[in-house]
Order: C-alpha cells, then structure tokens, then sequence
C-alpha cells in the first residue's frame, strides 16, 4: 500500500511558475522522463486525459467522425512537398538518418503533425464524390524539438488528437472546421471551467498551410495568454500539393477541400494553472477522476473497540458509496493508514472537490461531514440527504469555478487606444489587450518584438455590439485599421 508523504509544496501565492512544477510532481500528475524535455504522465494526470478524451470522442460522433492510426515515421520528402508547412515545422523536426545500421536515402521525419503522410494516403483513397467526406481523427504522440520546456505547457514530445477531413466543397469543409472550433470551447468552458475568446488567427499566426486558423484563447494566472486548441480551414493548399482529386457530381475532375483541427495534452496545463491555491490543484467536477473522495476515521472513543468501530464505518460507508456510484459520482474510499492529517492534505493537494468525513459521530447521527475542496467550507448533511446535495454541490462547484476564471479573465481584458498605453499594460498587469491594427505584417513583427505580445485573435463575437465598431487606427502605427484584435503575451 503506497504511503503519501507529506511534502511542502511552494506557495501558489509567491511564484506561480514555482508552484505549478511543484504541484503537477507532487500531486503525481507527471515526472521528468529520463530524455530532456519529455515528461511521464502519471496514472492520476493520465487520467485527466483520458476524460478529455472520452469527451471528445463523443462529441466527434456527432458529426460520424471516426478514429483512426496513421505511422510515426513520415518521409523527409513527403514533408517538402508543402513548402509553406515544412517551412513552419523545419527548426523543430526530429530526423531519423540511419535504420538498421545503413544510412536511409529518405531520412525519415519523427511525426511533428500528420498532415502530409494522412494525405498521402487520402489521394489513394479518394476518386469519385462518393468517396467523400472522409472523417478521420487520430489520437496519437507528436514530436517537436523544443528549446524550452515546461511540463505539459511545451514538451518536446506530446499527446494529442488530430482530425483531418475531406470535402466535395469549401461550404462543407469550413462547416467542419467550425463544428470542431465549437467542440474545443465546449470541452474548455463546459469540462474545465476555463472561459475562451473565440477568434482568427493573422496571417503571421495562422498554421503553417493554411488558408484560415480559428483559435480559442484562455487567459492563465500570471496574464500570459494559452493558445488553447485550433481548428483550420486548409482549402485546397494540400489537395493540390498531394493531387488529392475526385471525379465530381458533373464528371469533372477537382481537388478537394480539407481541414485539421488539433487538442492536445497542453489544455491540463491550462487547467492547473486556472484552478488552483496554495493547498495544490481545484479540479473542476466535471473533469475530475475522482469526484468524492470519503475519509473514514476511526474511533477514539473506549465505548466501542477498533473491530465495532471499523465494522460499523463499513456498514456505513459501503451502501453510500454504492449509491453514489449508482447516480454516475466517480468515488474513492481512502482507508489508507496515513493520519487524517496527511490524508486531507493529500487530497486537497490532488484537488478532489469534495471530501466526506465520516466516523463514529457521523454514523451515531446519521450525517455526514462534508467539506467543499474551492472554498474549504463544511457542512453537516443528513445521510438521506446526501445524494441529492452532493448533485447539486458538484454542479454549484463547476459554476463557482467557472464563473471566477471569467472574472479574472474579463478584468484583465483592457483597451488600449495608445502604444504608450499598450506598452504599460503589457509591462506591468499584462492580459488580453484589445487594440486596432492596421494588419500589416511588419508592424506586427514590431509590436510583438517591442512588447513581447502577439497577436492573439480577431475575436468573433466576443463583446456584444462591436460587430459593427467603427473603424479606427493602428494603436502602433497610425495607419487606418478596421478591426480590434486581441494581443497578449503568451506560452
């Protein structure tokens, strides 16, 4: 039986970047893995992922998208066949040059994404409109060199899913794409409890490859903006490189029309980072694998001996675990041999949303003590009462969560109609900032080089009323600029 040792973890308060390593490793979300810049995903982090996962599948069957597995290995050839996309990938590719001990004539690329040996693939499989849609996702590991690393935030080697669709016509690709930009707010808002802004990529930001990149963009504690989950209109940029064509409706030959769209093992960053105290990690409801987690205690009291007392906990406990797992509550009895003390800390650390407390008081009562994981508050609740409360409290924590990221996130969205203004907020609070620009790409290298912010998004939506804002002028170069975009510093 593994015994939790009690470690003290770094102030939230005092350095969230200290704080966050130290809570995913002791927490035992992840650890370090022997090769730099790769991590373990430990069973309780995995988990996390695998609810994001069964989230996502059925959420993609909605639409008959289907899974599927495509190789880690992608020809160095292949790669250049789209030069815009190699371009974008080149400085973080991983290349196999020798197999089997022979030098390869084609070294092979460590999957970075897998557009090109997907579409390989799609051009043997399509010839005629009837071949269409193709709906495939695939949940797999992905491989970028990266120079600096940050446990889930920017590995060198990930988790993700990527879907990849083919279209008779652009209308039904971009319907697509935007079906799977809607799936990635759900899953931020509606699981973990973080508020997105919705937007488009410039065109220095979009995916390498293609013709539109839609974002969702979350803001995290220390005012860094995360870039949260994408979905991409590829137009034609791949049909035509990969001579993927089908005979159409009228006879004639033509391309077809794709998207792409990608959620990967980065968003449990952004949940630990959003949800979080000084105790450890708050896990929304929704998301987390253990929702309840029950703390027996044991009898102090002379009036029954250690084997009653143990008996009667059992009897008490047992039906309102089966209970509870019979309204679909995710529980854990923890009858470990640590101290209570250790043992509150433990799940507190691990960021359980609520903790039932139950010994010979509760069960000579017929209560149960119940404390709330966001707020620390506890309550006394009927036994009879308790299924239906602790419905309503894991809804009432969600909420609660929710609401505060979006506090945080609106109070920290700022106008700003000056660069000198702009060069101040990003120097100090730092945040979404929402400024005009003139949408030259030269005068966006230079903001994001002045201030360290880029541009975010063109929200969609976003603030009711300014769909139809006037024009104004660039915040950085005076120039007539038409729309609002959203700048931050980010991951």
């Amino acid at each position: 039986m593994q015994i939790f040792e009690k470690k003290e973890l770094k102030k939230r308060s005092d350095n969230l970047s200290d704080w966050y390593t130290d809570v995913i490793l002791k927490a035992e979300l992840a650890d370090y893995a022997p090769v730099k810049g790769t991590m373990v995903i430990r069973p309780y982090g995995y988990a996390l992922w695998e609810a994001v996962q069964e989230i996502f599948n059925r959420m993609m069957r909605t639409r008959g998208v289907e899974n599927a597995y495509f190789p880690l290995f992608i020809p160095h050839s292949l790669l250049e066949k789209e030069k815009e996309h190699v371009e974008g990938f080149s400085p973080q590719l991983a290349l196999v040059t020798i197999g089997g001990g022979e030098k390869l004539k084609d070294p092979l690329v460590v999957r970075p994404t897998s557009e090109t040996i997907m579409y390989a693939m799609y051009a043997k499989w399509v010839h005629s409109w009837r071949d269409l849609p193709i709906l495939i996702n695939q949940w797999n590991n992905v491989v970028r060199w990266e120079k600096r690393t940050y446990l889930f935030l920017r590995t060198t080697e990930f988790l993700w899913q990527e879907g990849h669709t083919a279209h008779e016509t652009e209308k039904k690709a971009i319907e697509m794409a935007l079906a799977a930009f809607e799936w990635y707010r759900q899953v931020f808002e509606d699981y973990l409890a973080i508020p997105v802004y919705q937007g488009i990529k410039s065109a220095a930001e979009k995916f390498a490859g293609a013709k539109t990149t839609y974002t969702n963009e979350a803001l995290m504690p220390d005012g860094k903006a995360l870039q949260s989950a994408t979905s991409h209109n590829l137009g034609q940029n791949f049909s035509k490189v990969f001579d993927i064509q089908f005979a159409g409706r009228d006879g004639k030959m033509e391309y077809v029309w794709q998207t792409s769209w990608g959620l990967s093992t980065r968003v449990l960053g952004g949940l630990f980072l959003t949800h979080g105290d000084d105790n450890g990690i708050i896990l929304p409801p929704k998301i987390a694998p253990i929702q309840v987690v029950i703390v027996p205690i044991e009898s102090k009291h002379v009036k029954k001996n250690a084997l009653q007392s143990a008996r009667d906990l059992f009897l008490y406990i047992e039906p309102l675990k089966k209970e509870l797992e019979g309204k679909g509550i995710r529980i854990r009895v923890d009858s470990s041999v640590e101290s209570l003390g250790r043992k509150f800390n433990k799940w507190e650390l691990k960021g359980v949303p609520l903790r039932f407390e139950i010994g010979d008081t509760e069960v000579d009562s017929n209560i149960i003590k119940v404390a709330r994981r966001d707020t620390f508050e506890k309550f006394n609740i009927q036994r009879s009462d308790i299924v239906a409360y602790t419905e309503r409290l894991l809804v009432e924590i969600q909420k609660s969560l929710f609401e505060k990221a979006k506090k945080f996130r609106d109070d920290n969205t700022r106008d700003a109609a000056t660069y000198d203004e702009f060069k101040k907020i990003m120097s100090s609070t730092r945040g979404f900032i929402r400024a005009f620009w003139c949408e030259d790409a030269a005068c966006e290298a230079a903001i994001k080089e002045e201030t360290k912010a880029s541009t975010r998004c063109l929200p969609l939506n976003s603030r009711p009323g300014l769909e139809h804002e006037a024009s104004g002028v660039c915040v950085r170069c005076g120039k007539p600029a038409s729309h609002r975009w959203l700048f931050a510093q980010s991951y």
